[in-house]
């Protein structure tokens, strides 16, 4: 993978003015990927909070937070595909931004408990920075203003909510975390429809969200491992780990080669036009795509560390759940990318209610539930090639 070292010129000035740069060829940064690792920490520190209270309720704010992380993420994200410049001043607002989400993996166990406010005070620092970097670009980048206004109000207002959130303790601060989080997500949408058809970094963004998703998956890899060193290479364990693996490389099969392959295609195809919504599908495809990911690495450990009886039924919803709505994610990006609900029919949507069926029979030992998950996703995948080589399913991948 090619990494953009920013301009490749030693003698660049420190300080750039912002510009809109979607029409260079560029890729990840190394500082994005920097900035990835912070989320993705705080991804692991919610799942493990959820492995200590496996119930709806900690199902319920293991979606929440995972939810708001996404948009947090996605947001800053989006900034900087229109208008990164690498320079000091850039750098310094995303290692603020870094520091700010380390903030937020720290308190993540308890962000609805003892350290909320923390949890709090580091999301709000997101979002004033976020604000910070747009204002620096509608000052310098004119032609943008539309766009770059309806995202600075966008983060403005998610930051009020978020600072009035402090004042206030319980239900109340979470209804108004999901007050601005609500504002946040509609920006987006709202600059597509009026923001003036400010174009997307269409090489950039899907290389953005591949990288992301990677780093989600790989939570899976480590569920196996430390569910493997936990049970101390029990013989019950070791199976159930061997077939876990096989449902997260489908997984991964699944969104790189097939699915997310196929709405990458169509956004780099087709996503010119920033009014088609094409980028906004992608975008928002990915929410429940990440987030069944997030369950799924959950639930994997979950089967090995209780590879009998005494698996919790939140246990087992985290993975038949999680890869039911991974599907449901890969769905929403094919058809919404395409323009037509067909796209996702029969492939993958005809899995999705299948993958979620043995989480219905709870006396189903783990090994068995784990093993027909994992056959339904590896009959997905063949049935995905089957669908690439006969042309029925393009992709951006050959």
């Amino acid at each position: 993978m090619t990494i953009d070292r920013g301009t490749g010129d030693d003698t660049a000035p420190l300080i750039r003015p912002p510009r809109l740069r979607t029409d260079e060829e560029r890729s990840a940064s190394r500082l994005e990927l920097f900035f990835d690792l912070a989320y993705v920490l705080v991804v692991a520190e919610l799942a493990l909070a959820f492995t200590k209270d496996l119930t709806l309720h900690g199902g319920l704010v293991f979606a929440g937070l995972v939810t708001i992380i996404w948009w947090s993420w996605v947001t800053t994200t989006l900034y900087a595909n229109r208008f990164d410049t690498n320079d000091v001043i850039y750098r310094l607002a995303n290692l603020g931004g870094t520091a700010a989400v380390m903030v937020m993996a720290a308190s993540a166990q308890e962000a609805t408990g003892a350290t909320s406010t923390t949890f709090t005070l580091g999301y709000l620092t997101t979002r004033v920075l976020l604000v910070l970097l747009y204002a620096r670009a509608y000052s310098h980048v004119p032609e943008a203003r539309a766009t770059i206004g309806i995202y600075m109000v966008g983060a403005g207002a998610a930051a009020t909510l978020w600072a009035a959130s402090l004042t206030v303790h319980g239900n109340a601060r979470y209804l108004l975390w999901a007050a601005g989080i609500i504002v946040e997500a509609t920006a987006p949408i709202l600059a597509t429809r009026y923001g003036g058809g400010v174009p997307l970094h269409l090489d950039h963004l899907p290389e953005r969200f591949g990288l992301f998703v990677i780093l989600v998956i790989g939570e899976s890899i480590a569920s196996i491992v430390l569910g493997v060193h936990d049970t101390h290479w029990t013989t019950p364990s070791v199976l159930v780990a061997a077939v876990g693996f096989v449902t997260v490389a489908a997984l991964w099969w699944i969104y790189f080669d097939l699915g997310g392959a196929a709405g990458k295609k169509q956004l780099v195809d087709d996503g010119d036009d920033q009014e088609s919504g094409i980028a906004d599908a992608y975008v928002y495809g990915h929410l429940p795509l990440v987030g069944g990911l997030a369950a799924v690495a959950v639930g994997v450990e979950q089967f090995i560390v209780h590879p009998g009886s005494d698996l919790a039924p939140a246990g087992r919803w985290a993975l038949h759940g999680g890869a039911a709505v991974f599907l449901t994610g890969i769905a929403i990006v094919m058809a919404g990318t395409s323009g037509r609900w067909r796209a996702a029919w029969p492939w993958p949507t005809v899995a999705i209610p299948v993958v979620a069926l043995p989480g219905l029979i709870s006396a189903l030992p783990a090994i068995a539930a784990l093993g027909a998950v994992a056959a339904v996703l590896t009959a997905t995948v063949v049935a995905g090639i089957l669908q690439q080589r006969r042309g029925a399913l393009q992709t951006a991948e050959t």
